[in-house]
C-alpha cells in the first residue's frame, strides 16, 4: 500500500477510537456537586447577585 493510504488509515483508526473514549467519557460522567449554593435556592441567588455586582462595579 501507499504511505497515504497507511497513514489515512491510521489517522481514521485514531479519530474513531478519540470519538469512543469521549463518548464513552460523556455517558459514564457523574455529576459534580455544586460546592457553592449549599442545596438553597436562596443561596444560589444570592451568590449569582453578588458575582454580578462585583463584575459591574
Amino acid at each position: 500500500m501507499k504511505f497515504e493510504t497507511l497513514f489515512l488509515r491510521g489517522l481514521f483508526g485514531v479519530c474513531a477510537l478519540l470519538c469512543g473514549l469521549t463518548l464513552i467519557a460523556m455517558i459514564t460522567a457523574k455529576p459534580v456537586p455544586n460546592a457553592t449554593t449549599s442545596g438553597h435556592a436562596v443561596a444560589a441567588i444570592s451568590a449569582s447577585a453578588n458575582a454580578n455586582a462585583r463584575t459591574v462595579g
